[in-house]
């Protein structure tokens, strides 16, 4: 195992797990309930997950799917979701943020200072990190949820760029798939937070736990690689079903606009829509990303005919020629199977090459 593949493995998990037990922090602090460290067993399931992958795939991931990465999930969704919850009815106080800090300041330089005629540099650091966490504790709630809104998307992001790759996925298709995770983690934020700052929705419960639904059945997208890898097909199932030669020749392309039409876009225009129609919510912010949830559902359908069309025409122009339509992704020798007798044709016309003319006898003989 290399050392490299080990260490990122390893220093991944070990900031997944960091991350959800500051989140379980935070839902004790705020529930005041001692109860709720039970949620960090939830990071048992990760412990098991990393020793199983080190033990059976050297540390490296797996085709397709995750699996570091949806157990980050079920360990720090439970956070979020009742942070939010309790958000509802916790707002910060008419003091500035700024006062808060600076008196935090001054009891971290009384605290160094007492910590001068103390035993040791040892009392020093604890009281130190004391203040530091008075200090973290005195922050606005509703900063607190952001913030870890906002750092559970970029972990996701360096989380999936630090783990290592199998060998199915290249450099490549990593490279494209973090591009995409940085723009899919940006709107599901801008989701999240768009519409749960809202007031009037904050005042319905029914509505919270619907906004939560949604923006977890999004975040489900994460943990998948299928945006930029091609599923295999068999030769025979795409010589002679159209739709399984579409769905290998196009798998990339026709996921991604499945997870913008069923994941993504399309349940965030259902929840904007029942927003402004129903319940009679509007704002400037609303109405711009529901017209760009509708623009961009358009173009995705718009995709989808294009690429029915200019498949259907090259299946019946090669149709017409008689050549047989083969999937790209095929390997070589299915190929070759698949085009017949003309492999064998060539073979046999290089093997036995036609018998030349006689030729007129030189004048040296």
């Amino acid at each position: 195992m290399e050392l490299m593949v080990l260490l990122n493995a390893l220093v991944t998990r070990l900031l997944f797990v960091l991350h959800s037990l500051i989140g379980v922090w935070r839902v004790t602090a705020v529930k005041k309930e001692p109860k709720y460290w039970l949620l960090a067993l939830l990071n048992l399931l990760l412990c098991l997950e990393t020793g199983l992958t080190l033990k059976f795939k050297q540390g490296r991931g797996y085709k397709w799917f995750s699996p570091a990465i949806f157990l980050y999930l079920i360990c720090i969704v439970p956070s979020l979701w009742l942070l939010e919850i309790h958000h509802g009815t916790q707002y910060c106080g008419n003091e500035p943020e700024a006062v808060q800090v600076n008196v935090s300041n001054q009891d971290f330089n009384q605290s160094r200072d007492s910590s001068h005629g103390s035993e040791g540099t040892d009392h020093h650091i604890i009281q130190t990190a004391k203040v530091f966490v008075n200090q973290l504790s005195t922050i606005c709630e509703t900063v607190w949820t952001l913030a870890l809104h906002q750092t559970f998307l970029l972990l996701l992001v360096v989380g999936r760029w630090l783990l290592p790759i199998g060998v199915e996925i290249t450099r490549d298709q990593l490279s494209q798939l973090l591009l995409m995770f940085v723009g899919t983690a940006a709107d599901i934020l801008e989701f999240a937070s768009e519409t749960l700052d809202i007031e009037d929705v904050r005042k319905n419960y029914t509505l919270i736990n619907a906004i939560l639904a949604v923006w977890t059945w999004s975040m489900l997208q994460f943990p998948l690689d299928l945006a930029v890898q091609h599923i295999g097909c068999k030769p025979s199932a795409s010589a002679r079903r159209i739709p399984s030669l579409l769905l290998c020749r196009y798998s990339a392309e026709l996921w991604n606009i499945g997870v913008s039409l069923f994941i993504q876009d399309g349940p965030f225009f259902i929840v904007r829509s029942i927003l402004m129609g129903h319940f009679r919510i509007f704002n400037q912010m609303l109405v711009f990303f529901t017209a760009k949830n509708i623009l961009v559902v358009t173009l995705q359908l718009y995709r989808l005919a294009v690429i029915t069309i200019d498949f259907r025409a090259t299946v019946l122009q090669r149709s017409r020629k008689g050549e047989v339509c083969c999937c790209p992704c095929e390997p070589y020798e299915a190929r070759t199977h698949a085009t017949g007798h003309q492999e064998n044709e060539m073979k046999e016309f290089v093997a036995f090459p036609p018998k030349e003319e006689s030729q007129a006898p030189s004048e040296d003989h």
